[in-house]
C-alpha cells in the first residue's frame, strides 16, 4: 500500500512494513509548525531595550576595550578608545542628565588617571616604550587631567569609598539579572530529574531567561529523551503516550497557549510509526553520547585545543613521492616537480609543506645521482617558494625562512662554481632544457641574478620592519655581511659568464651596500696612523683595496657600459655621496656639475629622487666641513626650506590629512623608506644649515640694516630669530636651535667670544660636533669663521662711530693675525661694502664717513614711504573721478607733474616702474 495513505490506516501490515520508511506527517502540519517555530524565534530574538540600556551598553564596551589596552600597556589604543568613549558619553548626555553619571564611568576615569600617573612616574618603563606609545601616554595624560575636572566631586567620592560604589553597582546588576537566574534554576531542576545529561544541554549557555513557549518545548523534548533512554528493550512502552503526558504536564503551567497544543498535536500524529522514530532517536542519542564523552574526556584530561588553519587544504595528506618499485630518473623527478608546483599560489595550499616536499625531492635527486642540472632546477624552485611564502608584498620574511633562503642561495652558488658545464639563463625555453647527464653541458632555465636582487630587497624589508632601537635590529644587521658575501660571489661568477647588462646590475647592488659606509681604516691610513697592536697592523695589510678604489672601479665600468639611464644615475649619485662622505669635496662637486643631474632629476622615480636628496645633503655637510659656508648653505637650502627634510630623505613620514595621502599611498611610501642604519642625523643637518645661515645672514643684516629692500638669505633662520624674539622670558639656551639664536644675537653685537661659547660647548659637542669624523678640525674651522664674520659685522655696525681704527686693535679684539685682518678689510673696500681707505704706514683704517647716519637712514625711509603713500592716493583719486580716455588722462598727469615738480622723484615715473 502506498505510504501516502499511512496516516489514516491502523492495519498491522502497514505497521510492520513502515519500519524502514520515512516518518509520515499529517498534511498541513509542516506549514503550521514552521509558522509556529518562526514566531517562537521572533519572541526569543526580538528584545525591546530602552535608550538608557543601549547607551550604557555602548559605554561599557568602550570601557572593556580600554581596560584590555591598559593590561597590555597599549597607550595608542587607550587614547583612541578614550576619545571614542568621550564622544559616546556626549551622545548620551540627555540620559545622564536624568539618571546621573553612571558609577562605572566614574570608576574608569579614576582608575585610568591613577594608572597613567603610575606609568608617568615609571622612568624605566617610559624609556622602553616605543615612540607612538610614549607620545600617546603624554597626550592621554593631559586629556584625562583636563577631562576629570568636570567630574572632580564624583571621583573624590569614589576614591574615598570605592568599595561602596562597587557594591551598589553589583546590586544593580543582580537585580537586572535576577529573572534570568531564576529561569536558569528552573531549567536546572528539570535537567536533574533526567537520568542522563545530554552533551547539548551540558554545553548550552543560557544568557537570558527563556520564554514560556521555549520552556515547554524543552520539557517536551526532555521527556521524550527519558522515554527512549530508560529501557531500549521495552517494546510495549508507548512513546506517544509519554509525549502526551509530558505535554499535558507542561500545558497545565500555560493554559490558553495555542503553541503547546500544536506541539502536542504534532507529536501525536508523528507517533504513528514507532519503530522508525525509535531508530532515529537511538541514532541521535548515540551521537549525543559520543559528543558528551568527547567533551567530558577533554575536560577531565585537561587537553588543549588544537589550532586549525583556515581554508580547506587541497592536499590533506602528504603525497608519497614515488610508489614502490618506481625507477627514479630525470623525467620522473621533473614530472613530480611539476605536480608540486601546480599547487603554488592556489588558495589553501600549505606553503611550508610545499617547501618541505621540494627539499625532499632535492635529497632524492642527489641520492640517485641524477646530475647537477636537475638539482639546480629544484634549488631555483625552492628559493622561489621561499619568496612566495609571504603572499603580501608589504610583509617581510620571518627569521627562519630568511636563514633558509640564504643557505639555499649559497648552496646554489656552490654548485655553479664547482661545475662549469651548467648554463643558466632566462632566455632558455623549458623545452630546450638539458637536465640529463650527457656529453652536452647542462642547460637550465632561471636567473640567479634575479634571485639575489630579490634577496637584497627582502633584507631591506626586514630592516625596515624591525624596531631600530632593539637588539633584534643589531642581530639582523649582522646578516648584511653574508648578503654582501653572496653579492660578491655572484659578481665574480657573472664577470666570467654574465652579459654586460647583468654585470652592471650586480655592480649596482654592490655599490648600494658600500656608498654610505665610512671607511675608517682608509681614513686612518690617510692620516698616517697605524694600528695600535701588531694584529691590527697585520689585518690592515692583509685587507684588500680601499672602498674608494672599489667604488671608482665599479662606477667607471657602469659609466662606460651601461645602456639604461637609471643604473648610471644611481651609480653617479652613490659615487658623489661616497666622495662627500670622505671629505673629497672638489671631486664630488665636479662630478655633480658634470653629470647635470639637477636639470632633470624631477623626472626620475621616487627612490632615485630620495637618493639625490641624500647626496645633496651629504655634499652640503662636506662643504661645511671644508669651510665652504656659502656652498654648504646652497646645497642644503632646498631640503631645509621645505620643512619636510625627514620625508624627502626617506627617513619617515610626516603626519598629513587623509585628503593628501590615502592608506594605499602611505603603504607605498613606507616601502620606500631607508633603513635606520643608513639615516642621516636630522639634528646635525639642521644645525649645519642654521650655522651656515648665521655666518652669511648676520653680516648681511648688519650691512643692510636700513635698506628697505633687503632680501632674506634664509627664511628658516629668520623664523628662528623671530621665535626667539617673541619669547617673554629669555633663559639659558637648551635646544640646538636656541643655542644658534643666542649665538646670532651675540655675533650681531660683534661679540665673537660669547658667540663661540654658544656654538661650541659640551652640550653642542655631544649633540652635533662629535658626530663628525675629524671633530677637532671642524671646531677649529668654526672658531676661525666666527672670528672673521664677527669682525665684518663689527665694522658694518660701528663704522659710522669711528673716524679711524687701528688694525692692531682689531687683531687683538678678534684674536686674528694682522695679515688676515688686512685681507678682510681690503676685500670689503674692493667690494664697496665699506667706505674706507687703508693707511699703510700707520696700519689704520680711515673711514670716509659717506654712509648716512642712523637718523639720515630713517629720514630716507620716511621719504620713500611718504612717496608711495602719495602714489596710492593719486591712484585712488583717479579711480573715483573716472578715466575718460588716454588723452585727458595724459593731460591730467602732465599738468600734475608740471605743478608738483617736487614729486618727480617718487611720482609717476616710479609708479610705472614699480609692481603695484
Amino acid at each position: 500500500m502506498s505510504r501516502f495513505f499511512a496516516t489514516g490506516s491502523d492495519s498491522e501490515s502497514e505497521e510492520s512494513s513502515s519500519a524502514d520508511e520515512i516518518t509520515p506527517k499529517a498534511p498541513g502540519t509542516t506549514f503550521k509548525q514552521s509558522l509556529l517555530l518562526s514566531d517562537d524565534e521572533e519572541d526569543t530574538k526580538r528584545v525591546v531595550r530602552s535608550a538608557k540600556d543601549k547607551r550604557f551598553e555602548e559605554l561599557t564596551n568602550f570601557i572593556k576595550t580600554i581596560r584590555n589596552a591598559m593590561k597590555i600597556r597599549d597607550m595608542s589604543k587607550c587614547l583612541e578608545e578614550f576619545e571614542q568613549l568621550c564622544r559616546a558619553f556626549l551622545k548620551s548626555k540627555n540620559i545622564v542628565d536624568k539618571e546621573g553619571v553612571p558609577q562605572f564611568y566614574i570608576r574608569l576615569l579614576a582608575d585610568l588617571e591613577d594608572y597613567l600617573n603610575q606609568l608617568w612616574e615609571d622612568k624605566e618603563g617610559k624609556k622602553k616604550m616605543n615612540k607612538n606609545n610614549a607620545k600617546a601616554l603624554s597626550t592621554l595624560r593631559q586629556k584625562i587631567r583636563k577631562y576629570n575636572r568636570d567630574f572632580e566631586t564624583e571621583i573624590v567620592a569614589y576614591k574615598e569609598n570605592p568599595q561602596e560604589s562597587a557594591d551598589e553597582e553589583e546590586e544593580k546588576e543582580q537585580e537586572e539579572s535576577g529573572s534570568s537566574s531564576e529561569s536558569d534554576d528552573d531549567d536546572d531542576d528539570d535537567d536533574d530529574a533526567g537520568e542522563e545529561v545530554s552533551a547539548k544541554s551540558f554545553l548550552k549557555k543560557k544568557p537570558e531567561g527563556p520564554s514560556e513557549a521555549s520552556k515547554f518545548l524543552k520539557s517536551a523534548k526532555g521527556s521524550g529523551d527519558e522515554s527512549t533512554s530508560s529501557d531500549e528493550d521495552d517494546d510495549d512502552e508507548d512513546w506517544g503516550g509519554d509525549t502526551e503526558e509530558s505535554g499535558s504536564e507542561s500545558s497545565d503551567d500555560e493554559e490558553g497557549k495555542s503553541k503547546s497544543l500544536a506541539t502536542v498535536f504534532l507529536k501525536k500524529v508523528a507517533g504513528a510509526d514507532k519503530a522508525g522514530i525509535k531508530k532515529g532517536e537511538k541514532k541521535k542519542k548515540q551521537k549525543k553520547e559520543r559528543a558528551g564523552d568527547l567533551q567530558e574526556g577533554e575536560i577531565d584530561e585537561g587537553g588543549e585545543w588544537e589550532k586549525v588553519k583556515g581554508g580547506v587544504p587541497l592536499v590533506k595528506e602528504k603525497p608519497k613521492m614515488f610508489a614502490k618499485g618506481t625507477e627514479i630518473n630525470v623525467p620522473v623527478v621533473v614530472k613530480k616537480l611539476n605536480e608540486i608546483l601546480q599547487a603554488r599560489g592556489k588558495k589553501g595550499t600549505d606553503r611550508a609543506a610545499q617547501i618541505e616536499l621540494l627539499h625532499a625531492l632535492a635529497v632524492i635527486a642527489a641520492e640517485n645521482n641524477l646530475g647537477q642540472g636537475i638539482l639546480v632546477k629544484i634549488k631555483f624552485n625552492i628559493i622561489a617558494s621561499l619568496y612566495d611564502y609571504n603572499p603580501n608584498l608589504a610583509a617581510f620574511m620571518k627569521a627562519d625562512m630568511w636563514k633558509k633562503c640564504l643557505d639555499c642561495i649559497d648552496e646554489l652558488l656552490d654548485i655553479l662554481f664547482e661545475h662549469n658545464n651548467i648554463f643558466i639563463g632566462e632566455n632558455i625555453a623549458e623545452d630546450s632544457e638539458n637536465l640529463i647527464i650527457s656529453d652536452q653541458p647542462f642547460r637550465v632555465r632561471g636567473c640567479v641574478l634575479t634571485l639575489v636582487e630579490r634577496m637584497d630587497e627582502e633584507f631591506t624589508k626586514i630592516m625596515q620592519n624591525t624596531d631600530p632601537h632593539s637588539q633584534e635590529y643589531v642581530d639582523n644587521l649582522k646578516d648584511e655581511g653574508r648578503v654582501c658575501g653572496i653579492v660578491d660571489r655572484l659578481l665574480s661568477y657573472l664577470e666570467n659568464k654574465g652579459s654586460t647588462e647583468e654585470i652592471c646590475r650586480v655592480y649596482l647592488r654592490r655599490i648600494m651596500h658600500t656608498y654610505y659606509k665610512f671607511d675608517y681604516k682608509a681614513h686612518r691610513r690617510s692620516l698616517g696612523l697605524q694600528g695600535e697592536t701588531k694584529s691590527e697592523q697585520d689585518q690592515e695589510e692583509s685587507e684588500g683595496e680601499d672602498s674608494a678604489v672599489i667604488m671608482d672601479r665599479l662606477c667607471k665600468f657602469i659609466y662606460a657600459k651601461d645602456r639604461t639611464d637609471r643604473i648610471r644615475t644611481c651609480a653617479i649619485l652613490c659615487h658623489i655621496y661616497h666622495h662627500a662622505l670622505h671629505s673629497r669635496w672638489y671631486q664630488a662637486r665636479d662630478l655633480m656639475l658634470m653629470s647635470h643631474l639637477q636639470d632633470n632629476i624631477q623626472h626620475a622615480d621616487p627612490p632615485v629622487q630620495i637618493l639625490y636628496n641624500r647626496t645633496m645633503v651629504q655634499l652640503g655637510i662636506c662643504a661645511f666641513r671644508q669651510g665652504m659656508i656659502k656652498d654648504a648653505h646652497n646645497a642644503l637650502l632646498d631640503i631645509q626650506s621645505s620643512g619636510r627634510a625627514k620625508e624627502l630623505l626617506g627617513q619617515g613620514l610626516l603626519m598629513r590629512n587623509m585628503q593628501e595621502r590615502n592608506a594605499e599611498q602611505e603603504k607605498i611610501e613606507k616601502r620606500r623608506q631607508v633603513p635606520f642604519h643608513m639615516h642621516i642625523n636630522l639634528e646635525l643637518l639642521e644645525c649645519v644649515y642654521l650655522v651656515s645661515a648665521m655666518l652669511l645672514e648676520i653680516p648681511y643684516m648688519a650691512a643692510h640694516e636700513f635698506d628697505a629692500r633687503r632680501r632674506m638669505i634664509s627664511k628658516q633662520f629668520h623664523h628662528q630669530l623671530r621665535v626667539g624674539e617673541r619669547q617673554p622670558l629669555l633663559g639659558p639656551p637648551e635646544s640646538m636651535r636656541e643655542h644658534v639664536v643666542a649665538a646670532s644675537k651675540a655675533m650681531k653685537m660683534g661679540d665673537w667670544r660669547t658667540c663661540h661659547s654658544f656654538i661650541i660647548n659640551e652640550k653642542m659637542n655631544s649633540k652635533v660636533w662629535d658626530l663628525f669624523p675629524e671633530t677637532q678640525r671642524v671646531r677649529e674651522m668654526l672658531v676661525r669663521k666666527i672670528q672673521e664674520e664677527s669682525l665684518r659685522t663689527y665694522l658694518f655696525t660701528y663704522s659710522s662711530v669711528y673716524d679711524s681704527i687701528s688694525m692692531q686693535t682689531l687683531s687683538e679684539m678678534f684674536q686674528l693675525e694682522i695679515p688676515t685682518v688686512h685681507s678682510i678689510i681690503s676685500k670689503m673696500i674692493i667690494n664697496e661694502e665699506l667706505m674706507a681707505s687703508l693707511d699703510q704706514p700707520t696700519q689704520t683704517v680711515v673711514m670716509h664717513r659717506t654712509e648716512p647716519t642712523s637718523l639720515q637712514n630713517m629720514a630716507l625711509q620716511l621719504a620713500e614711504k611718504l612717496g608711495s603713500l602719495v602714489e596710492n592716493n593719486e591712484r585712488i583719486f583717479d579711480l573715483k573721478q573716472g578715466v575718460y580716455g588716454g588723452y585727458f588722462n595724459r593731460d591730467q598727469k602732465g599738468g600734475y607733474q608740471q605743478k608738483q615738480g617736487g614729486y618727480q622723484r617718487g611720482g609717476y615715473r616710479n609708479q610705472n616702474q614699480s609692481n603695484y
